[in-house]
């Protein structure tokens, strides 16, 4: 648990701690109090995975801190890559509902093959110009906050970790259902909700801020597919 200073984080006011716990051997431990706002460090080392997920879902700030500060999670660049799979699939699987060719000809599945991997390249494509876009934002109106590499790391690894809601669009594909396109916009609504607590917990900003960053970020975005449906892409 002992860290060099600033390591860790203080869940509840955002403090740097040099530790979170200290081991008195035999299985006694004794939680860190912040210096700050005299509360433990960090609570969450004592409560089970279940419900720091179901905190983390409840965009709770403490669990983001927890996680992001507090944990060595390095499952980012997989989950991104999952994420935009699933994206690739729900563009693709809407791209074949709208075609009415059923030709089971090899040359119609080496199409459709690559109408996926056409759909994995927009949705990276896409992402990655939301999130430039919430870099540039983020530097212009606070360029102190993103001095260092690390801070853009760390900044990029909470950005893509708090977009593991876009996980649930295979769900809502496959049990599809007249609420669907509901769904799928209360999914955006909750991925972008997350993107925003995680700007704010990672900077220690306002709620304002993150939410202009992310706007900008989308406007960015849509600006990227508008130029591919120019291009006569389906997107």
């Amino acid at each position: 648990a002992m860290a060099a200073p600033g390591a860790y984080r203080c869940v509840e006011c955002h403090g740097e701690a040099a530790e979170l716990y200290r081991d008195y051997q035999r299985g006694v431990l004794r939680i860190s109090i912040c210096k700050s706002c005299q509360k433990p460090v960090d609570k969450y080392i004592e409560y089970d995975p279940v419900i720091i997920l179901i905190n983390a879902i409840l965009c709770k700030a403490q669990a983001y801190r927890h996680i992001l500060f507090n944990t060595k999670i390095n499952i980012h660049g997989k989950l991104c890559i999952f994420c935009l799979l699933c994206e690739a699939y729900l563009r693709w699987l809407q791209l074949q509902d709208s075609s009415q060719n059923t030709d089971p000809d090899d040359l119609i599945r080496y199409a459709k093959e690559w109408d996926f991997y056409r759909m994995f390249g927009i949705a990276s494509l896409e992402q990655t110009s939301f999130l430039v876009g919430i870099f540039i934002a983020l530097w212009q109106m606070r360029p102190e906050m993103l001095k260092t590499k690390s801070d853009f790391i760390l900044l990029l690894k909470a950005l893509l970790l708090s977009s593991y809601g876009k996980l649930l669009l295979i769900p809502a594909v496959i049990w599809e259902h007249d609420y669907t396109p509901l769904c799928l916009m209360l999914i955006k609504v909750f991925v972008l909700t997350s993107n925003s607590q995680a700007i704010r917990v990672t900077l220690n900003l306002n709620r304002t801020l993150p939410w202009l960053a992310i706007f900008i970020g989308l406007v960015l975005e849509n600006g990227v597919v508008c130029l591919f449906q120019k291009m006569g892409w389906n997107v």
